[in-house]
C-alpha cells in the first residue's frame, strides 16, 4: 500500500522539472522520474538532496523516441507530470527533428498513464504554443494558439503541435477513460540551477557574463522565474480550476538591453564586465546569414508579445517574484556553480 501519492514526472533531468521536483518532494509527494539516460541518476540524487528529502524519489528509463519504459512510468502513479520536450539552443536544419519527438513522446507519455488510470495530467507546454504568428501588439490570452502555416520557427511549432495532439487525444476518449488535463505554458524562463546542467534559457545570461555577444540586440522576452513555475504545475495538480485549461505562466517582461543593466549593476562589484553596446537590428540581420543563433535571434526583434495572465494569478493566487531579482540570482548561480 502507497503512503504517499505519486507524481510521475516525465524529463526529470531538465531545468524546470527538477525544480518542480524538489517542490514536490518538499510537499511529501513521492516523486518518480524518467531519464534518457540513468546514469544521470546519481549526480541529480545528489544534487537534489543539497535542497530536500530525497527519501522519496526513484528514476525509470523512457525516452521521447521509444515506447520502452512508459508502462513501467506510470504504474501506481495518481498523476502525470509531462515535462519533457527537446529545447534547443540553435533553430534545426530539420524541424521535425524537434516536432516528431515532442508531439510522439507526450502521446506515448499520455496513453502510458491513460492505460494506467492516472486520474490528472499536467503538461509543460510554452508561450511559444501562443504567440507565432500573432502581431506583437496584440494582448493575447489562453484562447489564442500560435499559427503553424506561417513560418514561426520549429520550436512554436513542436510546442503547439504537441499541446494540440495532447489535448486532441484527450478529447477523443471516452468519458470513463479520461483523465483531467491542465496545460502549463510558461514564458522565458530564468532562476537559478540546482545542478551544473545549464537550459538553453540561461544562454542569454551566460553569454552577456562571458562577453560573447557583439552586442545587445533590441529583444523583448516575456520572463518568469523557474520557481514561479514549479509552483504553477504543482498547484495545477489538485486545484479544483485547473482541469481543462491553459496557463499562460509570465512573470513580466525586460528586454534584452535592461536585462543587461540590471547584470552590470548586480555582477561589476564581483569583477565581471558585461556589455552595453546595442545591435543595431541591421547587424543581427547580418549574423543571421552566418550564425544559427543569430538565425534564432533575428525572429525575436522588437518588443516582447504582451500577455494577459489573469486566468493563472485568479485561479492559483499565483504572485510571482520580480525578474530583477531572477535575473541576479540566475547570474549568481552560473558563477557559484563555475559556468561562468
Amino acid at each position: 500500500m502507497k503512503n504517499t501519492t505519486l507524481v510521475t514526472v516525465t524529463g526529470a533531468s531538465g531545468f524546470i522539472a527538477l525544480h518542480t521536483i524538489c517542490l514536490l518532494l518538499q510537499q511529501g509527494y513521492s516523486v518518480r522520474g524518467t531519464l534518457r539516460d540513468v546514469s544521470r541518476m546519481e549526480n541529480l540524487v545528489k544534487s537534489l538532496s543539497n535542497h530536500c528529502d530525497v527519501t522519496n524519489l526513484s528514476f525509470v528509463r523512457a525516452e521521447l523516441n521509444d515506447d520502452d519504459g512508459w508502462a513501467d512510468a506510470m504504474v501506481d502513479a495518481d498523476y502525470l507530470l509531462h515535462m519533457a520536450s527537446p529545447l534547443p539552443a540553435e533553430a534545426p536544419k530539420d524541424e521535425n527533428d524537434l516536432i516528431v519527438p515532442a508531439r510522439d513522446g507526450a502521446l506515448r507519455a499520455i496513453k502510458a498513464a491513460v492505460d494506467a488510470g492516472v486520474k490528472r495530467i499536467v503538461m509543460t507546454s510554452s508561450i511559444a504554443a501562443v504567440s507565432g504568428g500573432h502581431a506583437k501588439s496584440a494582448t493575447l490570452d489562453e484562447s489564442h494558439w500560435s499559427d503553424i502555416e506561417k513560418d514561426i520557427g520549429a520550436y512554436q511549432k513542436s510546442k503547439t503541435i504537441a499541446e494540440r495532439a495532447s489535448w486532441d487525444f484527450i478529447g477523443s476518449l471516452p468519458a470513463e477513460k479520461r483523465p483531467e488535463l491542465s496545460v502549463i505554458n510558461p514564458g522565458f524562463v530564468l532562476g537559478p540551477l540546482l545542478d551544473a546542467d545549464t537550459s538553453a534559457s540561461h544562454e542569454i545570461i551566460r553569454r552577456l557574463l562571458v562577453r560573447d555577444v557583439p552586442g545587445i540586440p533590441n529583444i523583448g522576452f516575456s520572463l518568469v522565474d523557474v520557481r514561479d513555475v514549479a509552483s504553477a504545475h504543482v498547484t495545477a495538480l489538485t486545484h479544483a480550476a485547473a482541469p481543462g485549461k491553459r496557463y499562460i505562466c509570465v512573470a513580466e517582461a525586460m528586454s534584452f538591453r535592461d536585462i543587461a543593466a540590471c547584470l552590470k549593476r548586480h555582477v561589476a562589484p564581483k569583477g565581471y564586465e558585461v556589455i552595453q553596446r546595442p545591435a543595431p537590428d541591421w547587424l543581427v540581420h547580418f549574423l543571421a546569414l552566418f550564425s544559427p543563433t543569430f538565425k534564432l535571434v533575428v525572429t525575436r526583434l522588437g518588443p516582447a508579445t504582451k500577455f494577459d495572465t489573469s486566468r493563472i494569478r485568479d485561479d492559483f493566487d499565483w504572485r510571482p517574484m520580480q525578474m530583477t531579482r531572477s535575473v541576479e540570482e540566475t547570474a549568481d548561480s552560473l558563477i557559484a556553480h563555475k559556468i561562468v
